[in-house]
């Protein structure tokens, strides 16, 4: 069963026994996609044991840890007319990718296809997944399932050049919440999201992660897409809520430092939401008050 319509983008950096355990996965998928990884600096032997393991796969080494940015890079060489993302401890299930195709190709209109995340070894449900199913923004009747607000990399098929004229992901973010930019950039520009529930993406957490900076990273890059693309007011507030809500520690007052100090490039590049799309984040933002994985949806 290959299908020529989806590639798979993955971005790695000193994970090799995981990254090869994904490959595994992906190259046992019937739809045999065609797999990119751009390595971001390892220094664990990666690169040498990609070529080595997996000689189908497109390496693309890069000279420094570009984070998400190391997905535009790859994105730029995808041929096929939808990009699949994952990560290095994340893999598609067979005829996910196909699913997803589907979806795009029956729905003109349709930017991003979100899956169920199982995460393994127990293979239960992320707990993400009754958020995405419970999804309050508001979307047409031909939405072949729920309106997102945003999206999770790890576990989205997007349409190629879609993600191509949005931009791809911001060059400053890095990663932490990255994507949420980033699919405001794509409702603007008239795409919308939705989630998939028959669709699956697996998800064996990496053991090697430095969640500390990454939380000081999610909330600068929260704050930076506020102000980046909110109203005023509604920005006002989202920093005010952040403020009173996130744990009054070290890691926090990092993020908004470094959130604080890019303050004269955020307002050059200002370009605030159509209405429609702010009003689609206000409702979201709202439901999200008790949201335990906020960050998935928006």
């Amino acid at each position: 069963m290959t299908d020529p319509r989806v590639s798979v983008v993955i971005i790695t950096h000193d994970r090799r026994a995981e990254l090869l355990r994904t490959l595994d996965h992906l190259a046992e998928l019937p739809e045999r996609p065609e797999v990119f990884v751009t390595d971001n600096a390892s220094t664990d032997g990666t690169a040498a044991a990609v070529r080595r393991h997996h000689p189908r796969v497109r390496l693309l080494p890069a000279a420094r840890n570009l984070g998400a940015v190391g997905r535009n890079v790859a994105v730029r060489r995808v041929r096929t007319p939808y990009v699949a993302f994952c990560d290095d401890d994340s893999w598609w299930a067979p005829g996910a990718l196909s699913g997803a195709a589907d979806l795009l190709d029956r729905y003109p209109a349709l930017g991003t296809v979100t899956a169920r995340i199982v995460v393994e070894p127990d293979g239960t449900d992320d707990p993400i997944v009754r958020e995405l199913r419970t999804s309050p923004v508001p979307g047409p009747d031909w939405l072949p399932g729920p309106a997102l607000g945003s999206f999770l990399a790890a576990a989205t098929v997007l349409r190629t050049d879609a993600f191509r004229t949005a931009g791809g992901f911001h060059p400053r973010l890095w990663l932490g919440g990255e994507e949420e930019l980033l699919a405001a950039d794509l409702a603007a520009n008239g795409w919308w999201l939705t989630y998939a529930d028959h669709l699956t993406a697996h998800h064996q957490p990496s053991e090697l992660r430095d969640s500390t900076a990454r939380r000081a990273h999610g909330i600068r890059n929260t704050l930076w897409f506020t102000w980046l693309r909110r109203p005023a007011r509604p920005a006002l507030r989202r920093t005010w809520h952040l403020a009173r809500t996130v744990p009054h520690d070290t890691t926090s007052l990092r993020g908004f430092a470094e959130a604080a100090a890019a303050l004269p490039w955020v307002l050059r590049e200002r370009r605030v939401l159509p209405a429609e799309v702010e009003s689609r984040l206000r409702t979201l933002e709202h439901a999200q008050s008790t949201s335990t994985a906020r960050r998935y949806v928006g």
